[in-house]
């Protein structure tokens, strides 16, 4: 395993609200299994998980992430991003569960052999059915 530090800057957009924009940076562990790259990282508060451990499977053409913990593991959520790809699952948080789903409108990462550099992502994203907005994500892996 190796450190690095993972920056994450997200940014929504929903019809007829102000663009909301996120920026996270944490120490992470960084290893490859089987031509995957994991990133594993402790969310904060400023996140909004706080203490909640998220896991970044990066492939090719794709990324999974996993997100729990959380007071009394509280929080909990698998998500799958692939370009033109629909993804359906549970988001479990202390408020209830909701049905998550994901459509993958824009992915590509650029990493050096080593693991360092970016990743971004572009998704629509609904919650219970109802259209919760556009989103982007860029992360950087840094040394």
């Amino acid at each position: 395993m190796k450190d690095v530090t993972i920056k994450i800057k997200g940014t929504r957009y929903e019809e007829g609200a102000q663009e909301e924009q996120m920026e996270f940076v944490s120490e992470a562990k960084m290893y490859e299994k089987s031509g995957a790259r994991y990133f594993m990282f402790d969310e904060s508060i400023f996140s909004g998980f706080p203490d909640s451990q998220t896991t970044l499977k990066v492939m090719d053409n794709s990324i999974k992430v996993k997100r729990s913990g959380g007071e009394e593991d509280a929080f909990g959520m698998e998500l799958e991003f692939s370009k033109g790809t629909r993804f359906l699952n549970k988001y479990y948080t202390p408020y209830g569960n909701f049905d998550v789903e994901v459509l993958t409108t824009d992915i590509n990462t650029d990493l050096s052999p080593e693991g360092f550099g970016k990743i971004t992502l572009g998704y629509d994203i609904s919650l219970q059915g109802s259209d919760q907005g556009r989103n982007e994500i860029e992360i950087e892996i840094l040394q």
